[in-house]
Parts: C-alpha cells; structure tokens; sequence
C-alpha cells in the first residue's frame, strides 16, 4: 500500500489554485511540493499545515492505495514464465 495525493491536486484544481499558492497559503517549501508531487513520505508537520491553510481534512487530500502485482506473462500452455 502506498499514500498518493491525488485528492490535493484535485482540491487545489476545483479552488483554482496552483502550487505557488499552496506553497504560499500553507507556508511550504518547494521541497516539501516536490515531494507531495513525487507522492513522497513528508511529515505530518506538511499535513497539518496544508489542513489548516486550505481548510480541510487529511482525508480530503490524501488517501491510501494497495499496490498493483505486476503480472507475469503466461506462456501458451497457461505456465508461468519466470525471468
């Protein structure tokens, strides 16, 4: 499982805001920005800035998602190929 940030950016598209403003409004540094983009680990210190500057809660601008198992190619005989 793994963190992603989707619900920020759509936040920050249906608020007409970018990451500029973010950064301004929520008091972030670029590598704090960078790293939410890359859905990279940050502190809970980030999140609770961007909750209060945009007015919101933590699950209104993140969420969790399980991993997708890559798929190994079967062979005809329905075996599994293994690299």
């Amino acid at each position: 499982m793994h963190i992603t940030y989707k619900r920020l950016w759509k936040l920050l598209i249906d608020r007409e805001m970018n990451k500029q403003d973010l950064k301004k409004v929520c008091n972030l540094s670029s590598a704090s920005v960078a790293k939410l983009g890359k859905c990279e680990n940050i502190t809970t210190d980030v999140l609770v800035r961007i909750c209060e500057g945009l007015h919101c809660r933590l699950e209104d601008i993140m969420e969790l998602e399980e991993d997708t198992a890559p798929q190994m190619p079967s062979s005809p005989s329905g075996e599994i190929n293994h690299a």
